[in-house]
Protein backbone atom coordinates (compact mmCIF):
# COMPACT_ATOMS: atom_id res chain seq x y z
CA UNK A 1 0.00 0.00 0.00
CA UNK A 2 1.00 3.59 -0.70
CA UNK A 3 0.71 6.85 1.57
CA UNK A 4 -0.03 9.86 -0.56
CA UNK A 5 1.19 12.78 1.20
CA UNK A 6 -0.93 16.20 0.14
CA UNK A 7 2.22 17.93 -1.65
CA UNK A 8 1.23 14.52 -4.24
CA UNK A 9 -2.58 15.60 -4.05
CA UNK A 10 -1.98 19.21 -4.47
CA UNK A 11 0.19 18.37 -7.79
CA UNK A 12 -2.26 16.20 -8.90
CA UNK A 13 -5.23 18.61 -8.56
CA UNK A 14 -3.45 22.30 -9.54
CA UNK A 15 -2.78 22.00 -13.44
CA UNK A 16 -0.61 24.62 -12.44
CA UNK A 17 1.70 23.36 -9.66
CA UNK A 18 4.77 22.12 -10.38
CA UNK A 19 4.49 18.95 -9.19
CA UNK A 20 1.22 18.47 -11.42
CA UNK A 21 2.70 16.50 -14.58
CA UNK A 22 5.02 14.67 -12.12
CA UNK A 23 1.68 13.84 -9.66
CA UNK A 24 -0.35 12.58 -12.67
CA UNK A 25 2.37 10.71 -14.05
CA UNK A 26 2.63 8.83 -10.97
CA UNK A 27 -0.53 8.36 -9.96
CA UNK A 28 -1.44 7.04 -13.52
CA UNK A 29 1.25 4.32 -12.77
CA UNK A 30 0.28 3.40 -9.16
CA UNK A 31 -3.69 3.80 -9.33
CA UNK A 32 -5.13 0.39 -9.84
CA UNK A 33 -2.19 -1.49 -8.80
CA UNK A 34 -1.62 -0.72 -4.99
CA UNK A 35 -4.54 0.70 -2.55
CA UNK A 36 -4.03 4.38 -2.30
CA UNK A 37 -3.93 5.47 1.65
CA UNK A 38 -4.21 9.55 2.85
CA UNK A 39 -3.55 10.77 6.53
CA UNK A 40 -6.19 12.54 8.02
CA UNK A 41 -3.64 15.49 8.28
CA UNK A 42 -2.89 15.31 4.47
CA UNK A 43 -7.04 15.82 3.89
CA UNK A 44 -7.14 17.88 5.97
CA UNK A 45 -4.89 20.04 4.38
CA UNK A 46 -5.96 19.81 1.40
CA UNK A 47 -8.99 20.79 2.51
CA UNK A 48 -7.88 24.18 3.76
CA UNK A 49 -6.69 24.51 0.38
CA UNK A 50 -10.37 24.23 -0.56
CA UNK A 51 -11.26 26.46 2.47
CA UNK A 52 -8.60 29.32 1.17
CA UNK A 53 -10.50 28.97 -2.45
CA UNK A 54 -7.26 27.16 -4.08
CA UNK A 55 -9.34 23.64 -4.85
CA UNK A 56 -12.95 23.47 -5.46
CA UNK A 57 -14.16 21.09 -3.37
CA UNK A 58 -16.61 18.98 -6.16
CA UNK A 59 -12.83 18.11 -7.18
CA UNK A 60 -11.30 17.24 -3.93
CA UNK A 61 -14.03 15.37 -3.52
CA UNK A 62 -13.83 13.58 -6.93
CA UNK A 63 -9.84 12.85 -6.03
CA UNK A 64 -10.78 11.36 -3.08
CA UNK A 65 -13.64 9.00 -3.96
CA UNK A 66 -11.67 7.85 -6.88
CA UNK A 67 -8.38 7.16 -5.65
CA UNK A 68 -8.39 6.93 -2.41
CA UNK A 69 -8.76 3.67 -0.99
CA UNK A 70 -8.68 4.67 3.26
CA UNK A 71 -8.19 7.98 5.23
CA UNK A 72 -5.73 6.20 8.32
CA UNK A 73 -6.59 8.31 11.42
CA UNK A 74 -4.35 9.61 13.75
CA UNK A 75 -4.26 7.44 17.25
CA UNK A 76 -2.43 7.66 20.15
CA UNK A 77 0.66 5.68 18.89
CA UNK A 78 1.25 7.83 16.20
CA UNK A 79 1.28 10.95 17.65
CA UNK A 80 3.69 9.53 20.05
CA UNK A 81 5.54 8.21 17.36
CA UNK A 82 5.89 11.42 15.72
CA UNK A 83 7.05 13.17 18.53
CA UNK A 84 9.61 10.92 18.50
CA UNK A 85 10.48 11.62 14.84
CA UNK A 86 10.06 15.01 15.15
CA UNK A 87 12.74 15.24 18.69
CA UNK A 88 15.37 13.28 16.32
CA UNK A 89 14.95 15.84 13.43
CA UNK A 90 13.97 18.94 14.01
CA UNK A 91 13.59 20.27 10.43
CA UNK A 92 10.46 18.04 10.47
CA UNK A 93 7.14 20.07 10.42
CA UNK A 94 4.69 18.47 12.90
CA UNK A 95 2.02 17.64 10.47
CA UNK A 96 5.04 15.88 7.92
CA UNK A 97 5.44 14.22 11.25
CA UNK A 98 2.10 12.79 12.02
CA UNK A 99 2.25 11.40 8.42
CA UNK A 100 5.15 9.63 8.32
CA UNK A 101 4.54 8.48 11.75
CA UNK A 102 1.39 6.85 10.30
CA UNK A 103 3.13 5.45 7.71
CA UNK A 104 5.95 3.96 9.67
CA UNK A 105 3.19 2.30 12.37
CA UNK A 106 0.89 0.69 9.57
CA UNK A 107 3.13 -2.43 8.49
CA UNK A 108 0.41 -2.91 5.15
CA UNK A 109 1.96 0.66 4.25
CA UNK A 110 5.03 0.30 1.78
CA UNK A 111 5.69 3.48 0.96
CA UNK A 112 5.19 7.23 1.36
CA UNK A 113 5.13 9.53 -1.85
CA UNK A 114 5.40 12.84 -0.74
CA UNK A 115 7.92 15.99 -2.23
CA UNK A 116 9.42 16.85 0.74
CA UNK A 117 13.17 16.20 0.17
CA UNK A 118 13.23 16.24 4.10
CA UNK A 119 11.53 13.29 4.69
CA UNK A 120 13.89 10.59 3.48
CA UNK A 121 16.93 11.67 5.60
CA UNK A 122 14.77 10.40 8.97
CA UNK A 123 15.95 7.86 9.87
CA UNK A 124 14.44 4.61 11.67
CA UNK A 125 11.58 4.32 9.58
CA UNK A 126 9.65 0.68 8.33
CA UNK A 127 8.66 2.32 5.51
CA UNK A 128 10.30 3.55 2.27
CA UNK A 129 9.83 7.24 0.97
CA UNK A 130 9.14 8.18 -2.47
CA UNK A 131 10.07 11.84 -3.65
CA UNK A 132 8.37 13.23 -6.15
CA UNK A 133 9.86 15.79 -8.19
CA UNK A 134 8.43 18.44 -10.13
CA UNK A 135 9.74 17.82 -14.45
CA UNK A 136 11.80 20.07 -16.07
CA UNK A 137 10.82 20.69 -19.83
CA UNK A 138 14.19 19.31 -20.76
CA UNK A 139 13.30 16.02 -18.88
CA UNK A 140 10.25 16.13 -19.55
Amino acid sequence: MILLDSTVIVGFLDADDALHAAAVAKLRQIVGRQPLLVSVISYAEVMTGVALGHHPRDRVDGFFDAFVNELVPVDRSVAARAATLRGARRSLRMPDALILATADLHEEIDTAICADGDWPKVRGLHCAVEILRARTSATG
